[in-house]
C-alpha cells in the first residue's frame, strides 16, 4: 500500500516539477534584480530599501505578472553618483529606463548594452560624459534614445545605424563631435532627431533624406555644419519641424523645401545662404514660424508670403532684402512677432499691419523706410515692442500711441520726425524703453512721462527739445540711463534728479542749463550705492565751484562751461584735466597737484608768448616738412583701390581728400543732425550711405576740437594706427580726410552699436546670448593678442572698454576707437600720460604711468566680467579684493536677462572666460597672462572637463600667484 501511494504522489509531482523549477529561477531573478536594486543606494538606507522582497512596491520600480523589474522611472529623484555602481547586466526583462534630470556622473558603462529588451532610454539632464558606448548598438529594440544635456564627448558612433527600431533620437546638448553618419540613413522608422548644441561638422548626409517618416530634424548650434542644402531634404514630406540654425550653411534655400507640406517650423537663421528667398516655401500652407535671420539673403520679399496665413513668426531680420513692404502683409493675422530690420526695405510703412491684431513685436529698423507713422499701428491693442529706428520717417509722433498702453519697448530714433511729443506717452505705463534719438522733436519735454514708473531707459538726447526738464521726471524711480544731451533745454539742474536712486548714467551735455552745480545734487546722488555711475554736464553754461564730493562718480564732464575756483586735484587727476577744459575762469595747479601742464581754458595767456615764440618756426618746419613727406610719399599712392568679397569698389583716399570731401558732404547732408548716431570725446559719429551704396560710419572731429592740437595728433595718430592694421576683430578704415573745414575718418559700419550699450538695453542683451558672449570675449582676445605679439612694433590700445567694442549685425565684436593708442617700442623706461576710461584702468596707473601691455590685460578682464555679468563688476571687484576667500556662486553673477546656460561646451567656456578675467584682473601686473596666453587657453580649454555649473565658486577659479613671463615695458615713439 505504501509503495502504491509513493507511485501515485510521483506521478502527482512530476508534471508540476518543471514549474517549480521555473518559479525557483524566477524567483532567483527577482531576488537577484532586489538585491541590485538595493545596492544601488538609490533609495537611500531606510527599512524599505532594505525589504528587498517588496521591491515591486518601491518608488518608480515597475513589475511584471512575474516579479521581474520591467520598468525604472525615476526622472529628478536626486540621484547623486556614477552608473557603473548599477549592476545593468540583473535587469534582463527591464523594458524603460528613466534616470533623466538627476546627479549622474561619469561614463556610462558598457554593460548597459545588456539589457536586450529595452525600448526606451533617458539618461538626460545629468552630467555624464566619456563616450558613447559602442555595446548601445546591441539594443536593437530601442525605440526611444535621449542623453541630450550631459557632457557626452564622442563622435556618433557609425554602428548606430543598427538600431532599426528607433523611432526618436535626441543627442543634443552635448560635446558630440565629427560629421553626421550617413548610416542615420538607415533608421527608416525614425520620427525625431535633434542633434542640436554640439560640435558637429561636416554636411547633412543625403542618406538621412531617405529617412520618409521623420517629421522633426533638428541640426541647429553646431557652427561648423555646413555646405549647400542637399536638393534632395525635399523627400522628408512628413517633416513638421525643421531647425538648422547656427551653421554655415552657405548657397541657395533649395526651393525644394516647398514639398514639404506638413511643415509648421523653418529655422534657417545664422547661416551663410544667399540668393533670393524662393517663392515655393510660399507653399507651405501650415508653417507657424519662419526664420530666416542673420544670412545674406537678397532680392524682394515674395508678395506671395503673405499667402502664409498661419505664420505666428516671421523673422527676415539682417539680410540683404530691398523691397517695399507688401500691402497684403495684413493678410498674416496670425503673427505675433514680425521682425524686418537690418535690410533695404523701402517706401512707406503699409498701414495693412494694422489688421494684425495679435502681433505683439514688430521690428522695422536699419531700413530705408519713409512717410509718417500710420495711426493703423496704434489700433494694435497687443503690441508691447515697436521698433522703427534708423529710417526715414519724419512727421509728428501721433497721439494715438498713447492707446496702446501695454507698450514696454518703444524705439523711434535716428529718424527725421518733428513736432512735439506727444502727452499721451504718459498714458504708457508699462514702458520701460523709450527712445527717440537723432529726430528734429521739438517743444518741451512733456510733464506726463513722469507717469511712467516701469521706464529703465530714456533717450530724448539730439533733437531740439526747449524748455526746462519737468521736476516729474524725478517720479522715475526705476531709471537707469537719462540722455537729453544736444538739445536747447534750458534752466537750472533739477534737484530731483538726484532722487532717482537707480540712476547710473545722466548725460544732459550740450544744452543751455545754467547756475550753479547745487551741493546737495551731487550728495543726493552718492546716498545710495550705485556701482556705476556717469554724470556728463558738458557743453552747458553753468557757474560756480566744482564739488569735490565727485570724485565719488565713475566718469564725470563739466567741460565747457563757466565754472570758476580751483579745481580739486582728486578730480584733475581721476577724471583727467580735458573733462574740465573750456572753464575760463577754472583754476587747476598743474604743479602742486604733480600732473601734466593744465589744459584749461584760464592757461591760455600763460602759454600765448610760448606760442608766439617756439609756435611761428615750428609750424613753419612742420609745413616745410609736410610738403616734402607729401611730395615723396602720398604723390606715389594717391588712390588706392580694395575688392571686398561681393565685388564691390572702395577708395582708400590720402590726404588729398577732395573725392572723399564731397561724397561725406553729400552722403551727410553736409553733417546733418539726422545722420549723427553719437558723439564721443574726440567728435561725432555719422552713418553714411555712400554713392556705391556701401554704408559707412565716421568720426568728424568736433569744430572747436579740430582746432586743438591735441585732438589733431589723437586723429593723425588714429588714422596712421588703423592703416597698419589687419584682423577680423579690429575695426575696418576705410578712409579719412583732411580738409580746410573739417576732418573725419572713414570706419567700416557697425550697425548694433557699442557693446556698453547693448548690455543696457533689455531687447538686445536677451539676444546677446551665451554663445554668441562667448565668441565676442575671444574675438576680443584675438585682437589684443594681435596688436601686443603680431604688430611690428608691438601696439597697446589703453582704452579698453564696453564703449568702444563694437557689434555687427551678426553680433560679432569688433575693437575700436585708437585715439589714444600708441605704437610703442620694447626695453624703454619712459612714461606716458594716463589714458583710458575709468572703471577699466589698471590700478597701478594710480601711481606709476609707465605703460605696459598689462594695462590692455586689466581692461580686457573688466570687460570680459562685464560681458558675463550684464553690468560693471565694479562692486563684484571690490569684494574679491577685500574678501578673496568669499563663497560667491558664479551662476549668481551671471547675467539674469539670459536663462542659465545647460549647453556643456557652453558652461565650460564661461567657467573658463570667468578664470581668465579673474587672472586678467590680478592687482598685480606681473601675475596677468599675456593676451598671447589668453587667447592660447582658450584653445586649450575646450576639451578641459568642469563641474556643474551650479556647484562652482568664483573664489575656486582664481589661479594661485604664479609670475607670468616678464613684463615687456613700453613707451611712446
Amino acid at each position: 500500500m505504501d509503495v502504491v501511494c509513493s507511485g501515485v504522489v510521483l506521478l502527482m509531482i512530476l508534471p508540476i516539477a518543471p514549474v517549480a523549477v521555473a518559479a525557483a529561477k524566477e524567483s532567483a531573478v527577482n531576488l537577484l534584480e532586489a538585491e541590485a536594486l538595493r545596492k544601488s543606494g538609490w533609495w537611500g538606507d531606510t527599512t524599505t530599501a532594505t525589504n528587498v522582497s517588496a521591491h515591486c512596491h518601491w518608488f518608480g520600480i515597475i513589475c511584471n505578472d512575474a516579479g521581474s523589474v520591467t520598468e525604472i522611472l525615476l526622472p529628478v529623484y536626486g540621484i547623486y553618483g556614477e552608473l557603473t555602481n548599477f549592476s545593468f547586466s540583473s535587469f534582463r526583462n527591464l523594458v524603460r529606463l528613466d534616470l533623466s534630470r538627476n546627479e549622474l556622473y561619469g561614463a556610462i558603462p558598457h554593460q548597459i548594452g545588456a539589457l536586450s529588451k529595452l525600448t526606451y532610454l533617458n539618461l538626460s539632464s545629468n552630467h555624464l560624459r566619456g563616450e558613447l558606448p559602442s555595446s548601445l548598438i546591441n539594443l536593437t529594440h530601442l525605440a526611444q534614445l535621449d542623453i541630450s544635456v550631459n557632457w557626452i564627448d564622442s563622435l556618433i558612433p557609425p554602428g548606430i545605424g543598427n538600431l532599426t527600431s528607433l523611432v526618436a533620437l535626441d543627442l543634443s546638448h552635448n560635446y558630440f563631435v565629427g560629421s553626421i553618419p550617413p548610416t542615420l540613413g538607415h533608421l527608416s522608422n525614425l520620427a525625431s532627431v535633434n542633434l542640436s548644441n554640439n560640435i558637429l561638422n561636416g554636411t547633412i548626409p543625403s542618406a538621412l533624406c531617405r529617412l520618409t517618416n521623420l517629421s522633426q530634424l533638428d541640426i541647429s548650434f553646431n557652427y561648423n555644419v555646413g555646405g549647400s542644402l542637399p536638393e534632395e531634404i525635399g523627400q522628408l514630406k512628413s517633416l513638421i519641424e525643421l531647425k538648422l540654425s547656427s551653421n554655415q550653411f552657405y548657397g541657395s534655400i533649395p526651393p525644394t523645401l516647398g514639398h514639404l507640406s506638413k511643415l509648421t517650423s523653418l529655422d534657417l537663421r545664422g547661416n551663410e545662404l544667399y540668393g533670393a528667398i524662393p517663392h515655393q516655401i510660399c507653399a507651405l500652407s501650415k508653417l507657424a514660424y519662419l526664420d530666416l535671420s542673420f544670412n545674406e539673403l537678397e532680392g524682394e520679399l515674395p508678395s506671395s508670403l503673405v499667402n502664409l496665413t498661419q505664420l505666428a513668426l516671421l523673422d527676415v531680420s539682417s539680410n540683404l532684402i530691398e523691397s517695399l513692404i507688401p500691402p497684403g502683409i495684413g493678410n498674416l493675422t496670425n503673427l505675433a512677432t514680425l521682425d524686418l530690420s537690418h535690410n533695404s526695405f523701402w517706401g512707406l510703412i503699409s498701414p495693412t499691419l494694422g489688421h494684425l491684431s495679435n502681433l505683439d513685436s514688430l521690428d522695422l529698423s536699419n531700413n530705408h523706410l519713409n512717410g509718417t507713422i500710420p495711426l493703423a499701428l496704434f489700433n494694435l491693442t497687443n503690441l508691447f515692442r515697436l521698433d522703427i529706428q534708423w529710417n526715414q520717417i519724419y512727421g509728428s509722433i501721433p497721439s494715438e500711441i498713447g492707446n496702446l498702453q501695454i507698450f514696454k519697448y518703444l524705439h523711434l530714433g535716428s529718424n527725421r520726425l518733428t513736432g512735439q511729443i506727444p502727452p499721451t506717452l504718459g498714458n504708457l505705463t508699462a514702458l520701460v524703453n523709450l527712445k527717440l534719438p537723432y529726430n528734429h522733436i521739438s517743444g518741451s519735454i512733456p510733464s506726463e512721462i513722469g507717469n511712467l514708473r516701469y521706464l529703465e531707459s530714456l533717450d530724448l538726447g539730439s533733437n531740439r527739445l526747449t524748455g526746462q526738464i519737468p521736476p516729474t521726471l524725478g517720479n522715475l524711480t526705476a531709471l537707469a540711463i537719462l540722455d537729453l544731451s544736444s538739445n536747447q533745454i534750458s534752466g537750472s539742474l533739477p534737484l530731483g534728479l538726484s532722487d532717482i536712486t537707480s540712476l547710473q548714467i545722466l548725460d544732459l551735455s550740450s544744452n543751455q542749463i545754467r547756475g550753479p552745480i547745487p551741493t546737495q545734487f551731487v550728495d543726493d546722488m552718492l546716498k545710495p550705492y550705485r556701482p556705476i555711475f556717469t554724470l556728463n554736464l558738458s557743453h552747458n553754461i553753468l557757474s560756480g565751484t566744482v564739488p569735490s564730493s565727485l570724485i565719488q562718480l565713475s566718469d564725470v564732464d563739466l567741460s565747457y562751461n563757466a565754472l570758476e575756483g580751483e579745481l580739486p586735484c582728486d578730480l584733475g587727476f581721476q577724471f583727467g584735466s580735458e573733462r574740465f577744459v573750456g572753464n575760463r575762469d577754472l583754476r587747476y595747479n598743474s604743479t602742486l597737484c604733480g600732473a601734466s601742464p593744465s589744459v584749461m581754458g584760464n592757461h591760455r595767456h600763460h602759454t600765448l608768448y610760448y606760442i608766439i615764440v617756439l609756435g611761428v618756426p615750428l609750424l613753419v618746419f612742420a609745413i616745410t616738412g609736410g610738403l616734402v613727406i607729401y611730395i615723396c610719399c602720398f604723390k606715389k599712392v594717391e588712390v588706392e583701390l580694395m575688392d571686398n568679397k561681393h565685388g564691390d569698389i572702395f577708395r582708400i583716399w590720402n590726404y588729398d581728400g577732395h573725392m572723399a570731401y564731397e561724397d561725406i558732404i553729400k552722403a551727410t547732408n553736409d553733417f546733418d543732425v539726422s545722420y549723427c548716431i553719437g558723439t564721443g570725446g574726440y567728435g561725432s559719429v555719422y552713418r553714411a550711405r555712400l554713392p556705391s551704396g556701401k554704408v559707412v560710419a565716421l568720426k568728424k572731429l568736433h569744430r572747436l576740437e579740430g582746432e586743438n592740437p591735441n585732438f589733431d595728433k589723437s586723429f593723425r595718430n588714429e588714422a596712421d594706427m588703423l592703416s597698419k592694421i589687419r584682423h577680423r576683430n579690429i575695426v575696418k578704415l576705410f578712409g579719412f580726410c583732411l580738409h580746410k573745414r573739417c576732418m573725419f575718418l572713414i570706419y567700416e559700419y557697425m550697425d548694433r552699436g557699442s557693446l556698453f550699450c547693448i548690455l543696457r538695453d533689455e531687447t538686445e542683451a536677451v539676444e546677446l546670448d551665451w554663445v554668441k558672449r562667448v565668441n565676442l570675449i575671444k574675438g576680443i582676445a584675438s585682437a589684443l593678442s594681435y596688436l601686443h605679439h603680431d604688430c611690428d612694433p608691438p601696439i597697446i590700445h589703453r582704452d579698453v572698454s564696453s564703449n568702444n567694442i563694437l557689434l555687427n549685425s551678426q553680433l560679432e565684436a569688433t575693437l575700436s576707437d585708437f585715439g589714444t593708442a600708441r605704437i610703442l617700442e620694447l626695453d624703454s623706461s619712459n612714461q606716458t600720460v594716463i589714458a583710458g576710461t575709468f572703471g577699466y584702468m589698471a590700478p597701478e596707473l594710480a601711481y606709476t604711468m609707465v605703460v605696459t601691455e598689462k594695462s590692455d590685460v586689466y581692461s580686457f578682464g573688466v570687460v570680459v566680467l562685464e560681458t558675463l555679468f550684464g553690468e560693471h563688476p565694479r562692486e563684484f571687484l571690490s569684494c574679491i579684493s577685500s574678501q578673496p576667500n568669499e563663497p560667491i556662486m558664479l551662476k549668481d553673477l551671471l547675467d539674469a536677462r539670459l536663462p542659465p546656460p545647460t549647453n556643456p561646451l557652453v558652461v565650460r567656456n564661461l567657467v573658463l572666460a570667468t578664470a581668465l578675467a579673474l587672472d586678467c584682473v590680478n592687482a598685480n601686473p606681473k601675475c596677468r597672462p599675456t593676451m598671447q596666453q589668453v587667447v592660447n587657453r582658450f584653445e586649450v580649454g575646450r576639451r578641459e572637463p568642469t563641474r556643474p555649473l551650479h556647484t562652482i565658486a568664483v573664489n575656486q577659479l582664481v589661479s594661485p600667484p604664479v609670475l607670468s613671463l616678464p613684463d615687456q615695458t613700453y613707451t611712446v615713439v
